[in-house]
């Protein structure tokens, strides 16, 4: 069975998804790939790793850096769990490129080399928006590219970390 619970933010309406234990789904209604994979078998309801995501979101959207974590679960290929993990470690405030990630992708699976392109397409499917930082990565020189809640928000997100 899977959970779903809905709030506001600043940036609009959120989804969250739940196995009823761990965090499996953050998006921003109606971005790229909202909810892909959720089955058809879930139901709307409050629960204690909602409650966590809510005080998560709170903390981080009144401009500081969430000290704590809900618990997170995702099933994908190894790959695409291999880059949304890299994502983890790119720091609050900071950015990476896609190349960069793609290097520390290498590094952890131990592959020679990585394509940018193919960590792109991860990090776009990332299901996990916000907690799972995907809008930490930009393109080369800085250049904001691809999100798929939209790059205003990619603008917002990152000014907020950066003041």
């Amino acid at each position: 069975m899977e959970y779903v619970y809905h709030l506001d933010s600043p940036l609009g309406g959120i989804t969250l998804c739940s196995d009823g234990e761990a965090l499996t789904g953050l998006w921003f209604d109606g971005q790229k790939h909202f909810a892909e994979g959720l089955g058809p078998d879930r139901e709307e309801r409050a629960l204690p790793v909602f409650a966590q995501t809510e005080r998560w979101l709170a903390v981080y959207f009144s401009g500081r850096e969430p000290d704590f974590a809900p618990p997170l679960r995702w099933s994908s290929t190894p790959f695409r769990e291999a880059v949304w993990t890299a994502l983890l470690a790119v720091p609050y405030g900071e950015t990476a490129t896609y190349g960069q990630l793609a290097e520390a992708v290498a590094r952890r699976t131990g592959r020679e080399r990585v394509s940018p392109r193919a960590v792109g397409g991860a990090v776009g499917r990332n299901p996990i928006s916000l907690i799972v930082p995907c809008h930490r990565i930009v393109g080369r020189g800085g250049a904001l590219t691809g999100y798929a809640a939209g790059l205003e928000r990619k603008r917002y997100l990152l000014e907020l970390e950066r003041k």
